[in-house]
C-alpha cells in the first residue's frame, strides 16, 4: 500500500450518474464508461491492487468503493471514492466488504494520506505498525492492516516477491560499511527505480532500504 496521485478530473461520463436516480449495475455505467474508469485507476495505480499492491487486469479485478455503496450510497459515483482492488475474496476490498462495522474515518485512504507513513513491510512478507505514530495514527493503521488483510495471507503472497531482494540488501549494508555513500548510493536509488512500478514495489522498497518498524 503506497501513496496514490489521483487525477482531480472524473472519468468521461461518471458525472452524468446521480445516487438515487441511477443504480450502480453490470450496464451503469455502461461499458465504455466503465472503460474510462479502468483507464484512469490503471494511471493511478499503476495496474496494481490499491490496497495490496498486486498486478490486477481483465478477470482479477473490480472497482472498490472505498466507502461502501450499502452505507455510503451517496458516494456511488464518486470519482474520489472509487479504486480498483483484486478479486481476492480473504483481502482488500472483497474482505473490507465482509467486515461489518466499523468507521470508515479509521482508515488510510492511500489517495489522501501517504501508507508508508504509517506501515512498514519485513522481508519476510508481514506488514506493522511503526512505532513512532501517535496512538491514534497507531488505532488507525491497525485497523487498516485489520479491515483489509494485509498481514495473513498477503504476507506469504509478499514473501515470494521480496526474498529475492534480501540478498541485495545485504550487499548494499556491506557496501555502506566499506565504500562512501557517493560509491554505493547511485546504485540503490537505480535499483529503487528498477522496482518502483513492479507488484509490491512497497515492500521490495523496505527491505532494500531496511526499514524497520
Amino acid at each position: 500500500m503506497h501513496k496514490l496521485n489521483r487525477d482531480p478530473i472524473p472519468p468521461v461520463g461518471l458525472n452524468g450518474y446521480q445516487h438515487g436516480l441511477d443504480a450502480w449495475a453490470n450496464g451503469c455505467p455502461a461499458p465504455g464508461e466503465r472503460q474510462a474508469i479502468w483507464e484512469k485507476l490503471d494511471a493511478m495505480q499503476e495496474s496494481r491492487c490499491a490496497y495490496c499492491e498486486a498486478r490486477i487486469g481483465v478477470g482479477n479485478r473490480h472497482i472498490e468503493h472505498f466507502r461502501q455503496r450499502s452505507r455510503f450510497p451517496q458516494g456511488t459515483f464518486d470519482w474520489n471514492n472509487l479504486f480498483g482492488s483484486c478479486l481476492r475474496k480473504h483481502t482488500c476490498g472483497k474482505h473490507k466488504d465482509s467486515c461489518g462495522s466499523y468507521d470508515h474515518q479509521a482508515l488510510i485512504k492511500p489517495d489522501d494520506e501517504d501508507p508508508e507513513h504509517f506501515l512498514v513491510f519485513a522481508a519476510d512478507g508481514s506488514v506493522s505498525v511503526r512505532k513512532s505514530l501517535a496512538p491514534n495514527e497507531q488505532m488507525r493503521a491497525s485497523e487498516t492492516i485489520r479491515i483489509f488483510n494485509l498481514d495473513g495471507v498477503l504476507a506469504h503472497i509478499r514473501r515470494s516477491e521480496v526474498i529475492g531482494y534480501v540478498q541485495t540488501a545485504e550487499s548494499f549494508a556491506e557496501f555502506a560499511e566499506h565504500f562512501s555513500e557517493d560509491d554505493w548510493l547511485p546504485l540503490l536509488q537505480q535499483e529503487l527505480q528498477t522496482i518502483a512500478s513492479l507488484p509490491f514495489a512497497t515492500a521490495i522498497r523496505h527491505v532494500l532500504t531496511r526499514q524497520s518498524p
